[in-house]
């Protein structure tokens, strides 16, 4: 699925107040696309304490629904163990797909309301999958508004657009 994948490995100078307090992982993701479709990236910043991993990537034919969706696939893959998180993204796409549509699209067999096949279903399905084994609580940023995970990760996702060469 993925053309190319960077992972960075760093102590994280930033500290996250609400991963110190709570001891929850916190996970920001976000997808870029040049041109709808064209090449885009993905980029995903986890921060549990102190500690931060970004993770960016690309391909070079896509949407930007596609981004989205796999920077969340890419950032759940990346959690070795069940830890208690919170995953904001600024994707109503993946919110609404998440907490509103999949449970009816499963019932119906991966089809919308109209009948017709849900649109990216491959990667629904993952995410589905992956979801299933974690506890998440889904918090809605609202994008480019100076929430710093937010802006981590939308700068980790442009980065993942040029490596689609």
């Amino acid at each position: 699925m993925t053309d190319s994948v960077v992972k960075i490995h760093r102590f994280s100078t930033v500290l996250f107040l609400m991963a110190n307090v709570e001891r929850k992982l916190h996970i920001w993701t976000d997808g870029a696309c040049k041109g709808n479709p064209g090449p885009g990236g993905w980029g995903a910043y986890l921060v549990w304490g102190e500690r931060s991993l970004e993770l960016c990537g690309g391909e070079a034919q896509t949407t930007n629904n596609q981004m989205e969706l796999t920077a969340v696939i890419e950032a759940l893959s990346a959690i070795k163990r069940p830890v208690p998180m919170v995953l904001h993204l600024d994707s109503q796409y993946v919110k609404n797909g998440i907490l509103e549509w999949m449970p009816n699209w499963k019932r119906r067999g991966w089809k919308t309301a109209a009948g017709k096949p849900v649109k990216n279903v491959e990667l629904w399905q993952t995410l589905d999958q992956l979801v299933s084994t974690h506890d998440i609580e889904w918090r809605w940023v609202k994008g480019h508004a100076g929430e710093a995970g937010n802006e981590k990760a939308d700068e980790l996702a442009n980065r993942g657009v040029p490596q689609t060469k």
